[in-house]
């Protein structure tokens, strides 16, 4: 018996479409997805670290092995979750956000971090809820403490990351899985949302977890 936690992205929710595909693939095999909402219901203190207590509060009883399935930066909060806790037995990370605070600050510009440090809020696009919300400086500060080179427990770790992706490169899980023998990467021909594949998606977390047979 294992248990099986869904872990939704940056700005997104349980209800976003890839945790809604997997929920109703998975209910298909009769097994059961916890899709928790790291919003939390206020975003606007999102942090790693409160993610990482929120999930570990959804693990079952410490005998039963937990796989976590992971998108972008609930993937980052998989794998830390992982190296933290040897109840986690199995990683599925799906374009998961190594590296995210480089690409996102590049992107956002010294002078819109500097403004973000000094009114201690910056207004973020929550796909969620459709609609911008102020988002905590604490997140950043919160996020810079976690280092990737510090994830080194050997845990069986299958990576779908798109090729055209433009929000983290592939080339972060790339770095990440080649000095990592137990992780398997498979590069898909899809970008950030990896909504065209949700199929190929299936059949490999199917494979991997050895779910049997899960076609529908």
């Amino acid at each position: 018996m294992t248990s099986y936690i869904y872990l939704h992205g940056f700005a997104s929710g349980p209800k976003s479409k890839k945790a809604q595909d997997l929920s109703d693939r998975f209910a298909q095999i009769q097994i059961k997805l916890k899709i928790p909402d790291l919003n939390a219901g206020d975003f606007s203190h999102l942090s790693i670290t409160r993610q990482l207590h929120q999930v570990t509060t959804e693990f079952p009883d410490n005998s039963i092995p937990v796989t976590l399935i992971g998108s972008s930066l609930g993937g980052l909060t998989s794998a830390h979750l992982a190296q933290q806790n040897p109840q986690v037995q199995r990683l599925v990370l799906l374009a998961p956000a190594f590296g995210f605070l480089s690409h996102w600050l590049s992107k956002l510009g010294e002078e819109k971090i500097k403004l973000w440090q000094q009114e201690q809020y910056l207004l973020v696009h929550h796909y969620g809820e459709g609609r911008e919300l102020p988002l905590s400086y604490n997140f950043l500060t919160d996020a810079a403490q976690y280092q990737e080179n510090l994830l080194q427990r050997p845990v069986p770790t299958l990576i779908l990351h798109g090729q055209q992706d433009e929000v983290i490169p592939i080339q972060a899980s790339r770095d990440f899985a080649v000095s990592r023998p137990w992780v398997k990467l498979i590069e898909l021909d899809s970008d950030h949302a990896l909504g065209n594949v949700t199929s190929e998606i299936w059949q490999a977390i199917r494979s991997f977890c050895q779910l049997g047979n899960g076609d529908w």
